[in-house]
């Protein structure tokens, strides 16, 4: 018996083999396609996905207005640049009527409740970079303005020796909004 009866295998089908062994070993043991080695693969190409519909971001639904302000995530609405080159957020639609039409990112707290008025709610909460040593910059907490039937204002404050409370970065329009945080 030779050696090819042995191993049951061509000369060129080991080649092809210590080819493969050669690039899996190269790849660091990465996803490799195996080739036929003279068999044929009679299965056909799986076809495309079919376009997913599309996707309603969380607190909002298909039309892009706001259903939930508590559930809706920052990026979900337009990026705007208002006063004094504060940048923003604006999300949701307006419901008829709202004084949030009225308001521009970069407002200060004052500005915004001479406009709006005085909120339903309202509460503070510190974010990530409260804890960053020796960070100085704006955004150190944000403080939260709820407003029955219009929505939800949020403002950035916290730079060093500000304690007026900050600049409004985000409106949020809901003209469900209930009220209360």
């Amino acid at each position: 018996m030779n050696k090819q009866q042995e191993t049951g295998l061509s000369l060129p089908r080991a080649a092809t083999l210590a080819a493969l062994l050669a690039a899996v070993l190269a790849t660091g043991c990465g996803t490799v396609q195996m080739p036929s080695l003279g068999k044929s693969d009679s299965t056909a190409p799986a076809a495309a996905p079919a376009p997913a519909a599309p996707k309603s971001r969380a607190g909002m639904n298909e039309r892009g207005e706001v259903v939930d302000s508590s559930k809706v995530e920052a990026g979900s609405g337009q990026k705007v640049k208002g006063l004094n080159d504060w940048e923003g957020e604006i999300t949701g639609r307006p419901g008829p009527g709202s004084k949030f039409t009225q308001l521009k990112i970069g407002m200060s707290m004052r500005q915004v409740t001479d406009i709006a008025g005085r909120p339903t709610d309202e509460g503070a909460y510190m974010t990530g970079k409260a804890w960053i040593p020796f960070y100085f910059g704006s955004d150190r907490h944000r403080f939260e303005m709820v407003y029955k039937n219009q929505g939800r204002l949020i403002f950035a404050g916290g730079s060093l020796g500000d304690y007026a409370g900050g600049n409004l970065i985000w409106i949020i329009h809901n003209p469900t909004e209930g009220g209360y945080r």
